[in-house]
Parts: structure tokens; sequence; C-alpha cells
């Protein structure tokens, strides 16, 4: 019976500066979100009608949005200045079925090349419900196997951000504000996550990559090709086994077969 070693793949190489850009890349997005968190930029306020002011023990359902909105807008900002010394060139929010939320696009001197590419997942957590977003679902593992294959230098961002939320009495209105407040971030490369960081459902679909707890995670250099290899063998160790693996392989030709 043919197992996973007999198998002829169709290998991703990456181009030789990958660790450099993806180093490039989240230290910039880190630094734009801190420096808006120590500017003071980092409230958002939800003007309600409400009496009691936000649901709190429901407010993680809808803070996601609120959270992804404003890291796409405090990029907007940088990309507006047009002497931002981060060299954000491009920011492009995508649409809700995309695998990112937004797309952010450097300028950078390089060999072949003068620029890099990100796509940034924003995950939001909330910093005063314990597990708030602790555990989320990152993208489906066929998309994400499908574009580290068809783009070896695929840079995707994982933006953690935790946020707080309280009640405060508008003076003007006489009415409740809600305020959700930036508290904490950190960007990963999804690549180097560690193997015991990330973990595999297999419910829906091809079945979910997800960051066992976004708060603490351990980096992992690692190739692109060692990182399909890694989700491949989380994919096999499902239910779904390597019978499962196998059909999506020839499906999306990840390898080379006779047929």
């Amino acid at each position: 019976m043919m197992q996973y070693e007999d198998i002829t793949f169709k290998i991703p190489v990456q181009c030789e500066d990958y660790d450099e850009c993806s180093e490039f890349v989240t230290t910039a997005i880190a630094s734009i979100i801190k420096e808006a968190v120590d500017a003071g930029k980092n409230k958002i306020i939800i003007n309600t009608n409400l009496k009691l002011g936000l649901p709190m023990e429901n407010i993680n359902k809808i803070a996601g949005p609120f959270v992804e909105a404003w890291a796409i807008e405090m990029f907007q900002d940088v990309l507006e200045d047009t002497s931002n010394r981060y060299s954000l060139v491009n920011v492009e929010a995508k649409e809700r079925l995309y695998m990112a939320d937004v797309i952010l696009q450097f300028r950078k001197d390089r060999k072949l090349e003068s620029g890099i590419t990100a796509e940034v997942d924003v995950k939001a957590t909330a910093e005063d419900i314990e597990s708030s977003g602790k555990s989320p679902n990152i993208t489906s593992f066929k998309r994400i196997r499908i574009a580290y294959i068809e783009d070896p230098d695929y840079i995707f961002v994982i933006l953690s951000l935790r946020h707080k939320v309280y009640s405060t009495k508008n003076r003007t209105t006489g009415l409740m504000d809600g305020i959700m407040e930036i508290v904490g971030y950190n960007a990963y490369d999804l690549k180097y996550l560690s193997s015991a960081d990330i973990s595999y459902n297999p419910a829906l679909g091809s079945g979910q990559l997800q960051v066992r707890d976004i708060h603490y995670v351990t980096l992992t250099k690692r190739t692109t090709w060692e990182f399909c290899q890694l989700i491949d063998r989380k994919f096999i160790g499902s239910k779904k086994g390597f019978a499962g693996w196998l059909e999506l392989a020839k499906e999306n030709l990840w390898i080379k077969t006779d047929e």
C-alpha cells in the first residue's frame, strides 16, 4: 500500500531571503500597532442608546469586526503618511471570505525584487474573558496548502490583538458609550509557529488549522516545504487519514502521478 514517504511531491522552494523578509514585515506590523497604542489611538468608541451600555457577557461575539477595522485603519494612517518609516506602500482590505483580512505591501530593496507582500489575518481576543478567542481558526488546510505551493514565498501573518471593553456615561448625551481598548498585540508568521502550537480540526470541508493558545506561542524557523509536510502530517493523523489527504493531493496537483 502506498505511504506518504513513497510519493513524488511538487516541492515548493522559497527565496534565499525569506527569513529576512518575514522578520521585516512582522516587526513592521507589530511596530505600527505599538505606535498606535503608545500614542493613545487604541480606543474604539461605540455609541449606543442602551441605558446599561454594551452587553458585556457577549461582547467577544461582536468585538472581532471592530478590532479588525481598527487595525486596518491604523495601517491606512501609516500609508497616508508619505514619510512613514515603515516603507508601507499599499493597504488592501479584503472581503469577508478571503483568507486574510488585509494585504500589506512594503518597499524593500532585495536582490531580485523591490518589495514584500504580506497577507494579515487579524484575531481579536478579550483580555478579561479567559477563553475568548484563545484557540482561533486560522484558515482551511486546503487553501493554505495551495497558497504555499502556488507561491513558496507567501507570507501569512497572524496579528493577535487583545482588548478590554467597558462602558462609560457620555456627559453630553446622558447615554452609555462602549469603549473597546486595544491593550496587547503580537504578530507571527504562520509558517514559523511550532508544531505544538498548531492543531488541525477536521470539521468543515478540508478542515481548519488552529492555534492552540494564541497568547503563548513558540516560533520555529522552517522552510515552506517543511511547513507543508508538517500540516500534511496533522491532516493524516486526523480521522480523514492518508486516503483523504491523497484525494486532496491528486485533486490539487500537489504530487506527481502516472495517471
